[in-house]
């Protein structure tokens, strides 16, 4: 059988909208050329291309729930590629390879009470699953998200983030590491693992999803330790150094003891069990 052409060779998307969502970050709406649904899980992630620029891996943002043909992508302009799609026009086409790798475990997540954790850019990949399971909110028990950013100009998706506030359905609280004087912030002031205290957790049907900058997993799991949640109840976005997302350039490549992992081929979403052995994992 020959492989998925979608693998290797880049599908043709039009930018049909976009707009600017935080400092240097705006979510894209794309739509494959062809008409078709791009078929992504909550958590995997693209190949996005520009001619002439490059190639760069890039979460999905949006649930496969929605419905629509069209997807969305959270963008910041942190490199070559990233900073030539902000500056490319509505009607422009990109290439597109994927989707790739293996995302969060629906099944498993289904009937349980859920904890998402969520810092900075870590809100984009972890809306998919969170606009998922508010979708089908009767398949899933408690719900609290916990979102934290460095100032409040960095937080993003604030009417979805209003949303939340305003349900009587979930628990939700965001925080930011500083806010400036002139600056009006009702939320909390202080970093993400504070508020993981107020959290009400049942050990024996609490799942954890966490997606954040790398040094906040560590401070994360420690505040998850006090409160005992089984290691094998929490799963992470390991999102960083991934490049080509099919495994072949080693690019991503984690190592343990008795086991080598590929993040964009094993992951980029694992149990913590599975991965809290491997140094270059978190």
């Amino acid at each position: 059988m020959s492989p998925d052409k979608s693998l290797y060779e880049p599908r043709q998307a039009r930018i049909i909208g976009e707009r600017e969502i935080a400092t240097d970050t705006k979510l894209f709406e794309l739509e494959l050329e062809n008409g078709e649904r791009l078929g992504q899980d909550p958590g995997q992630f693209i190949e996005l291309s520009i001619a002439g620029v490059g190639e760069a891996p890039i979460s999905v943002t949006s649930s496969p729930t929605r419905g629509l043909p069209s997807f969305e992508l959270c963008v910041r302009a942190v490199g070559n590629v990233t900073n030539a799609l902000h500056e490319m026009e509505i009607g422009k086409n990109v290439g597109i390879r994927g989707p790739f790798g293996e995302g969060f475990p629906i099944d498993e997540l289904r009937d349980r009470d859920l904890l998402f954790i969520a810092g900075g850019l870590g809100i984009a990949p972890l809306r998919s699953l969170i606009n998922y399971v508010l979708d089908r909110r009767d398949e899933f028990n408690e719900i609290n998200i916990l979102y934290g950013c460095k100032r409040p100009c960095e937080q993003m998706f604030e009417d979805e983030v209003d949303n939340w506030a305003r349900r009587q359905d979930i628990y939700h609280e965001s925080t930011v590491d500083f806010c400036p004087d002139e600056v009006v912030w009702d939320g909390n002031i202080g970093v993400i693992t504070e508020l993981i205290p107020g959290v009400d957790i049942d050990l024996d049907n609490t799942y954890a999803v966490i997606c954040g900058p790398p040094v906040m997993y560590r401070f994360v799991i420690e505040e998850l330790d006090k409160k005992e949640l089984p290691h094998d109840q929490i799963y992470l976005s390991l999102e960083r150094r991934m490049k080509c997302g099919l495994g072949k350039c080693g690019h991503c490549q984690i190592n343990g003891a008795d086991e080598e992992l590929y993040v964009c081929q094993d992951g980029p979403v694992f149990n913590y069990k599975r991965v809290k052995g491997f140094e270059e994992a978190i």
